[in-house]
């Protein structure tokens, strides 16, 4: 008697306050609730007929559906089995999910919550990836700063001609082979300037050592 009355509603235990005999309870409660079978199992078998993966956004709402119209089916004296459960998940996966639910078939699952985890964790991981996408999506990524750096400093420095190919130094500078050359044709032209003159002045004193036996210094 104890038991029941503790696990009474408030209001229940006002109305039988008077009941001292726990079998008189029993069957009062028994009278006055066990319509509520026929009541219940009507409406939760059309909800088990029309209950489909598909209509549902996320496989945690399909799941509470499917517990919660399991279990008054299994209330009213219904039996409702895990091959039951199996096959209304498998046959109710969306059309395009054709491929993953022979996939799931094949794996041979003889209990729901062995497919229900399977899927759940799936769901989970889809969700991840695409927080992941829609954080950065494809091709939104920004070049590296280094790389951009090391581009600007290679634009923006004079070339050094560092190579081994034709007239090119090897660590002088973008001058190191020219300047030679051009001091050598420095050197050369003054050389040729010199030799002139010279032959200039060796002619002009011949010149004059011809005017001079001649007579004069002047023609």
């Amino acid at each position: 008697m104890i038991f029941l009355h503790h696990h009474l509603h408030e209001g229940l235990k006002i109305e039988y306050v008077t009941v001292k005999d726990s079998l008189v309870l029993w069957n009062n409660l028994k009278e006055r609730y066990d319509h509520q079978k026929t009541v219940i199992l009507p409406k939760a078998r059309y909800d088990w007929m029309h209950l489909r993966l598909q209509d549902f956004k996320t496989v945690s709402e399909y799941n509470y559906a499917m517990f919660r119209i399991s279990s008054q089916l299994k209330l009213c004296g219904e039996t409702i089995t895990d091959v039951d459960i199996l096959e209304k998940t498998f046959s109710t996966f969306h059309a395009s999910n054709m491929l993953l639910q022979q996939q799931y078939c094949e794996k041979g699952f003889t209990k729901y919550f062995e497919l229900i985890t399977c899927l759940l964790v799936a769901e989970q991981n889809n969700e991840l990836l695409l927080k992941n996408h829609e954080s950065r999506p494809t091709g939104s990524a920004p070049f590296p700063e280094v790389n951009v750096a090391t581009s600007n400093h290679y634009n923006h420095e004079p070339y050094h001609g560092q190579g081994r190919g034709r007239n090119h130094s090897r660590g002088r500078g973008y001058h190191g082979s020219n300047s030679k050359n051009i001091s050598s044709h420095q050197k050369w032209k003054n050389a040729e300037a010199k030799s002139e003159k010279e032959n200039s002045g060796q002619t002009s004193k011949q010149v004059e050592t011809s005017c001079y036996h001649r007579g004069g210094k002047s023609h």
